[in-house]
């Protein structure tokens, strides 16, 4: 482990260097991955790193996981509350669409809950730029195969430090870095509204898609749910689809 985090500190470092930035910025919420990427960019930029803690519907006090987090890894870090932003946006969204008589009752919560997302990655894409910052994903192997995560939102970063870590391995990776104990057992969550679990999203465990990604035997129905999963996200994998270059005078 101990070299695997050196690996990647490294990593981050050359990556950093090449975009000919300055640091790392990452937004903590309370959870396993972002408290992971937290103490990499620590160990990688000592004093050219900062976590951004953005809640919405609380207090920056109230995301007690998060605090804790940056607190302990003793990263720099600011509180942006986003509820009056985010209520006045989605207000205004609402009003409009619905002066048409085309607002669609049953997609307003998952349209809320990404709207979150994408204004805490552009409130964190501002932050970062003040300092000549890249922003650092917290993205892991089971989100990113499962595309649970919003394109766009959490899925939009500079660099992907994660990306081919299990869930359990991240784990791993985060007691090794001391990460405080109330966040690795915590239940993972995107709060993308109250109560939210990410493994009751994707109706199956991060140890079942772990297995899966180690090539292991897995239930037929779970191996059904993860595939089509998979299939389903596809388009947040790629780039945004663009059409062929028409021949010269057609």
């Amino acid at each position: 482990m101990k070299e695997y985090v050196d690996y990647l500190t490294e990593w981050l470092q050359s990556k950093i260097k090449d975009a000919n930035a300055k640091g790392a910025a990452v937004g903590v919420s309370g959870g396993l991955d972002s408290a992971v990427v937290v103490n990499l960019i620590k160990r990688a930029f000592p004093d050219n790193s900062l976590g951004v803690i953005m809640p919405v519907g609380q207090e920056v006090e109230d995301q007690k996981e998060a605090v804790e987090t940056v607190k302990k890894a003793n990263l720099f870090y600011l509180g942006i509350n986003l509820t009056e932003s985010y209520e006045k946006l989605f207000k205004d969204i609402k009003e409009n669409i619905e002066s048409h008589g085309e607002w669609v009752e049953d997609n307003e919560q998952l349209g809320g809950a990404n709207l979150k997302a994408r204004l805490r990655m552009s409130t964190l894409y501002a932050v970062a730029a003040n300092y000549n910052y890249l922003v650092i994903g917290t993205g892991n192997a089971p989100e990113t195969y499962t595309g649970y995560f919003t394109k766009f939102g959490d899925g939009a970063a500079d660099i992907e430090p994660l990306s081919h870590l299990t869930k359990q391995q991240v784990r791993e990776m985060a007691r090794y870095l001391e990460v405080p104990e109330s966040v690795i057992e915590r239940p993972p969550s995107a709060e993308l509204w109250e109560g939210q679990t990410d493994e009751d999203e994707l109706g199956v465990s991060y140890d079942t898609i772990d297995a899966y990604l180690r090539g292991e035997t897995i239930d037929e129905k779970d191996k059904q749910i993860i595939e089509g999963l998979h299939e389903k996200s596809k388009h947040k994998r790629l780039m945004p689809a663009v059409p062929p270059e028409a021949p010269q005078g057609e």
